[in-house]
This record gives C-alpha cells, sequence and structure tokens, in this order.
C-alpha cells in the first residue's frame, strides 16, 4: 500500500517530507521493524518511540508516523525515507491499522462495551445473544476473542489489545462472514486510542465507578476516558439502516455524565427504577437467578447460571443492546440462559469440600463489594475472602478495599496481587489498616499472608462445612507481577491444590524471596 493512501485515512496531517513510497507494513516496535515496513513513533509512559527512529530506519523502515516536526529530529539520514507529523501519533497508528486491514468495523455492526466492572461479563452476554438471533457475530473481550469456532487468548493482564491486534481481529471476523462484533472497550483502550478506526454502531456502559485513578489522575479523567466512546458515535462511519444507539444505566452515576451526549437513539436500563429494560420478580439462589425481563416488545421469563444483582444489571445490559438491534424477547432471554459464566468470574471451585470455593475477578472497591454480598446470599456459614492490590497502581483502592473486606467479609486474608516494584509489605498494611478500622483484629479474623498460594491454602485450612471461600482480584489471569518479572500464576488452580491440602508454589514469595526492586 502507498504511503500517501496510509495518509488519507487520518485525521489530520500536518506535514509530509519526501516521497511517496510502498509499504510492506506497520510498526510501532523498532525491534520488530523489517524492509519496507512504516514506522509510528510513538510517545509512551518509558519511552518514546521518537528516540527509536533511527533504528527503525536501520531495520528497513522507508517511512515514519511521529509527532515532532523534521527539525527536532536531529541526525537522520533525510531523504532516505518519507515522514509525516500528526498531532497524536497513537491515535494515528489506530487509523493506520484500520486501513490497512480494509476498515473491518465498517463491514460490521460494532457494538462496544465500557465501564468499570461487568464488561466482561456483558460482551459475553450480548455475544451469546447475537448468535441465539441466529446472526455471525464475533467477539474480543480482555479474556479472549471468538472468531467463529475459534477462540484465541487475548493476553496476560487485562486490557484493550493493541491497534494491530483490534484490527486483525476485526478483519478476520469479516473473512469468517460475520455480521456483528462486540468487543470490549477499556478506559485505557479509549485513552490510548486502541480504538482509534473502529466505526461504533452501539455503546453499552455498565458502570463507573473508582479505578485506574493512578493512570488517568483523577476520577473526573477517568470518567471522560469512558465518554469517548459514546462521543464518537455520531461522528463515526455510518452504515446504511444503522443508527448510533446509547445504551445507559439509569441505576449508575454515570447516567447524568453520558446521557447528554448525542445518539440516534438511548436504550436505558434500570434495576430498581424507570427504563426501556427493567427486572421484575428476582429471585436469587446459590447456583442461578430467576427474574422477569420487561423489554419494549414484551415481557419474558429468564434463568442465568450468574448469580447476583450485579449480574442482574450485566444481562439488563445485554438485552438493552439486544433492544437496540429489535432482536426477538425470546433470543434475548435463550442467548442469556446459555452463558454458564466467564471464566474468572464467581467461578466455583469443586473438590468434594464441604464448603463453597469460588474465583472472582474483583479488583475494585465496587467490585468487592459485589462479590463479598452475593457470597453472603450464598452461603448461611462465613464468607473468607483473599485478596490483595496491585503496586504501581491506584494507592486509595488499599484502603477503600480493605475496609470493603473488613465491613463485609467475616475473615480477610491480604496477600499478593501483582506487587510490582512496590513493597509487598507496605501494601498489605495499608489495607490491613483500613480493615482493622472496620472492626477486623490482627490474629484473630485478619491474617496477612504474602505468599497467595499460601494465603488461599490458609482460607481453605480454616473453612469449616458451609462457609464460603473467594479468592478475589486475579480471576482468569495467568501471571503475577514481582518487580519486573511476570510469574505463572492461576488462582483456579492455586484454589484447585488448596482443597487437596496443598499450595500453588510459582511465586517468589513461596520460596521466601522479596520482590525485585
Amino acid at each position: 500500500m502507498q504511503f500517501v493512501d496510509l495518509l488519507d485515512a487520518l485525521p489530520v496531517v500536518q506535514m509530509r517530507v519526501g516521497p511517496d513510497v510502498a509499504v510492506s507494513g506497520i510498526c510501532a516496535d523498532s525491534r520488530q521493524v523489517r524492509p519496507g515496513n512504516l514506522f509510528v513513533a510513538v510517545p509512551g509512559v518509558s519511552v518514546d518511540g521518537h528516540d527509536f527512529v533511527g533504528p527503525a530506519l536501520a531495520e528497513g523502515a522507508v517511512a515514519v508516523v511521529g509527532e515532532r516536526p523534521p527539525q527536532a529530529l536531529r541526525g537522520l539520514p533525510w531523504g532516505s525515507f518519507s515522514y509525516a507529523q500528526v498531532p497524536d501519533a497513537r491515535e494515528a497508528w489506530g487509523w493506520l491499522c484500520a486501513v490497512w486491514e480494509g476498515f473491518p468495523s465498517r463491514q460490521m455492526v460494532l457494538i462496544g462495551i465500557t465501564g468499570t466492572d461487568g464488561k466482561t461479563t456483558t460482551t459475553t452476554l450480548v455475544h451469546s445473544i447475537l448468535r441465539a438471533a441466529g446472526l455471525n457475530a464475533g467477539m474480543v473481550t480482555t479474556v479472549n476473542a471468538r472468531i467463529g469456532g475459534e477462540e484465541i487468548d487475548t493476553g496476560l493482564h487485562t486490557t484493550t489489545p493493541d491497534p494491530p491486534d483490534v484490527q486483525r481481529y476485526l478483519a478476520r471476523m469479516v473473512e469468517a462472514g460475520a455480521t456483528h462484533a462486540v468487543l470490549e472497550v477499556t478506559s485505557h483502550g479509549l485513552a490510548q486510542r486502541r480504538v482509534a478506526g473502529c466505526d461504533f454502531d452501539i455503546a453499552a456502559v455498565t458502570n463507573i465507578t473508582h479505578e485506574h485513578l493512578d493512570f488517568h489522575g483523577s476520577l473526573e479523567a477517568y470518567r471522560r476516558a469512558k465518554a469517548m466512546l459514546f462521543e464518537g458515535l455520531s461522528g463515526s462511519f455510518r452504515k446504511p439502516g444503522m443508527d448510533k444507539v446509547a445504551v445507559l444505566n439509569r441505576d449508575d452515576s454515570s447516567f447524568s455524565l453520558l446521557q447528554p451526549i448525542p445518539a440516534d437513539r438511548q436504550i436505558v436500563y434500570s434495576l430498581g427504577g424507570e427504563g426501556d429494560v427493567t427486572a421484575g420478580e428476582v429471585v436469587t439462589a446459590t447456583d442461578a437467578t430467576r427474574f422477569s425481563l420487561h423489554l419494549p416488545r414484551g415481557t419474558v421469563q429468564v434463568v442465568t447460571p450468574l448469580v447476583g444483582l450485579y449480574n442482574v444489571s450485566n444481562v439488563l445490559a445485554a438485552a438493552a443492546v439486544g433492544v437496540a438491534l429489535d432482536l426477538p424477547p425470546q433470543a434475548i432471554a435463550t442467548g442469556i440462559a446459555a452463558v454458564h459464566g466467564v471464566p474468572g468470574r464467581m467461578e466455583r471451585v469443586e473438590a468434594g469440600q464441604d464448603f463453597l470455593a469460588i474465583v472472582d475477578f474483583a479488583h475494585t472497591p465496587n467490585a468487592l463489594a459485589q462479590a463479598l454480598r452475593t457470597a453472603r446470599g450464598m452461603t448461611r456459614g462465613r464468607v473468607i475472602v483473599v485478596f490483595g492490590c496491585a503496586g504501581l497502581r491506584d494507592r486509595e483502592k488499599r484502603t477503600s478495599m480493605g475496609r470493603v473486606a473488613g465491613e463485609l467479609a467475616d475473615v480477610v486474608i491480604l496477600t499478593a496481587e501483582d506487587p510490582r516494584t512496590e513493597s509487598l509489605t507496605e501494601i498489605l498494611a495499608t489495607s490491613a489498616a483500613a480493615a482493622e478500622e472496620a472492626g477486623k483484629r490482627e490474629g484473630v479474623d485478619l491474617f496477612r499472608v504474602p505468599d497467595r498460594g499460601a494465603a488461599i491454602l490458609r482460607a481453605c485450612q480454616i473453612a469449616h462445612p458451609g462457609d464460603l471461600v473467594i479468592a478475589c482480584g486475579k480471576g482468569h489471569e495467568q501471571s503475577m507481577c514481582f518487580g519486573t518479572t511476570e510469574y505463572p500464576w492461576d488462582d483456579r488452580e492455586a484454589m484447585r491444590l488448596a482443597l487437596q491440602g496443598q499450595a500453588l508454589r510459582t511465586l517468589p514469595t513461596a520460596r521466601g524471596m522479596q520482590p525485585e526492586t
């Protein structure tokens, strides 16, 4: 593809220097550049892609897109490559990847799901509803991508994939004949423009609560990042016969933020208030939830293996997407019932024990509170929670989550959760102090066990018949970061071993080591 043809897809090009050239590929990592590639110089948190233009050219790049003016890039072999200056290289990267793949999102109905908690579950529910309605649909979440009959792991930790992967997944869906695609969209993915070049038709929100303040700087900035999905709806590429629809949660504080943003239509859902999609006669049990789903086209009875009122809200969000697409109510109910669970979301682990053992991804104060309230309704015994807080991330969560656990659980066991280069001892101390303020007593119903495998084992060892043990924070993730190293880790495997009286010992803390700093 020619360089000028790629540039034509960008919202703004401030300057172009050099001749038009044929481009063989697009890359934002100088180490992966191949001869004939276009290199995108993306400024990062710790490194700046502009500092690697020289190495990229040495590897054979023939064109560069960056934010700096040419005169600020000194010592380069000008005349031997082409350069384009743009105001936002990250955004340009997304658009370049989209045009490279032939704008796949313009060939399908594209649905974006954002929010603090419940995104993966809601995305999975929407995908199931689409399939139940007889539609060929693909899906990309922070857990996996589903294209046709194929399932692809999307990474170790949770965020929207980078632009090349997002556009490649969408292009493969088009190749597989998909007419619809549903994409989980994180605040990082929006702020870092990873979904630039994705033309959404439906934007849905679960909730917006306290999270990622380490990255966004403030709750207001975090809320603005989430709002970007809705702000981009009206101006995006329009597909024949498809409205731009916003799906909003009346029960959440995000409603007042998102409701004024223009859209062709708004579909509102609510657990306890007025809305286009609501629930009635909700009956919860330890293994299922039943309720009446009220839709504009009628009421259907829903039975879902997903438990907890927060999952009823997730179901309503997914059903509202079905309403936006004018899908039959029975197809919506069938699709909901077909989702038996999402990896690492209130996932039970069974080994013949006489108490419940659950792994959940809850890693925010709101999600932890919801998980513990749901756990309380699943047992007449004690609720024993194992959790930690990540290093180099939002520090305020450590106090909030310690307080939540202290108030809602009977026994709190604090442990590691990706401490990275921070002191694990200090992280645990902060959460422990908050749990103590909530009434817990160290050594009685509050424990600090730095090794996560040993912590989960301790929880299972102290559990009585009828109790519930829940490990929160890691869910489906397959690694844990100590220092700068990712070590293999799986909470579900750790729970299985703990139920057999053993501790999973893949972390440095299991060998008495401290995280590298």
